[in-house]
């Protein structure tokens, strides 16, 4: 059994949300032998080339960066092979082949956004907000066929507010899980942690976090004012929940939930400078942040200011 900061590590990860864990890795004193990311994409205006939060973060700390197209390329599997990392860890990456997550002799471990087996799949945080949950957690677990399945190493868990966004959640959680991390990656090193089988757990109610489509993204003011406020900041600050105003898409980021009913049978209140309100099955919601399409996102006072109501 090697120590802590002896175990070589292959770490995998893309957007920002993976850089927390790979920086607490690095000032824990570990030892990063290659860091695998996404290929430099072209993006903006000028559709210059532009580097994945992780690359960037890696080049800033000179360590070795793998950016391969396919992961089931020979010339990747081999420099893959030639880091001979004891253990690789995966945050905010894509779908390992077999060949990849059985390569290490400790194996592979993912970090997930949610207390699994709950809330499996590619948007753990957005969904755990749009259902209306009061609270949610980071899990470690081992990587093996089935999607989200492996055995389970650790969790954390903490609460959601009833305002919080998806954008709170994520920030909060990339912390919290960046900490797990490194805490699972020490009790691996000792031979101190248990694996714990998703079977274990009760799964006969088992909710999931499938891909955000521009479906669900749709308000739907039919539904309870908690129903339509959770969607809104389940999917607040992206995707962006929408409705439509005078023919144009409207994206609605922020609400506060209205107890009163309007008694009007419009879809929608306003004095024209100071709220906005959409009334909902049983009462309404009032817009706190929206973007109106071709416009940039801005507080509801400064739009109804330069709005003009068709």
């Amino acid at each position: 059994m090697k120590a802590f900061k002896d175990l070589r590590i292959a770490f995998m990860g893309t957007p920002d949300f993976a850089v927390a864990s790979l920086d607490a890795l690095v000032q824990a004193g570990c030892t990063i032998v290659g860091v695998i990311t996404a290929p430099d994409k072209p993006a903006g205006r000028g559709m210059q080339l532009q580097q994945s939060a992780v690359k960037k973060y890696a080049v800033e700390h000179n360590l070795h960066v793998l950016q391969p197209e396919k992961l089931k390329q020979p010339e990747f599997l081999s420099a893959l092979q030639s880091l001979q990392a004891d253990l690789q860890l995966v945050v905010a990456f894509r779908m390992l082949p077999e060949v990849v997550w059985n390569m290490p002799p400790m194996g592979s471990v993912n970090l997930h956004g949610s207390l699994l087996p709950q809330y499996r799949g590619a948007a753990p945080i957005n969904w755990a907000v749009i259902n209306g949950e009061k609270e949610t957690g980071v899990t470690t677990f081992k990587l093996k066929h089935e999607i989200d399945t492996g055995n389970i190493l650790l969790q954390d868990r903490f609460p959601i507010g009833e305002n919080d966004t998806a954008g709170d959640v994520h920030d909060r959680m990339k912390d919290i899980g960046a900490q797990l991390l490194v805490k699972t990656v020490q009790g691996l090193a000792d031979g101190s942690l248990q694996e714990t089988p998703q079977t274990s757990f009760d799964t006969s109610t088992l909710k999931h976090a499938p891909k955000i489509f521009t479906d669900t993204c749709k308000i739907d003011f039919s539904k309870t004012v908690a129903e339509v406020h959770n969607l809104i900041r389940g999917l607040s600050p992206y995707p962006g929940a929408f409705t439509m105003l005078d023919g144009k898409v409207l994206k609605i980021f922020k609400t506060e939930k209205v107890d009163t009913r309007s008694g009007s049978s419009s879809s929608f209140i306003t004095d024209h400078k100071t709220y906005l309100h959409f009334t909902c099955a049983d009462g309404a919601v009032s817009v706190k942040e929206l973007q109106l399409e071709g416009k940039k996102r801005m507080l509801v006072e400064d739009f109804l200011r330069g709005y003009r109501f068709s």
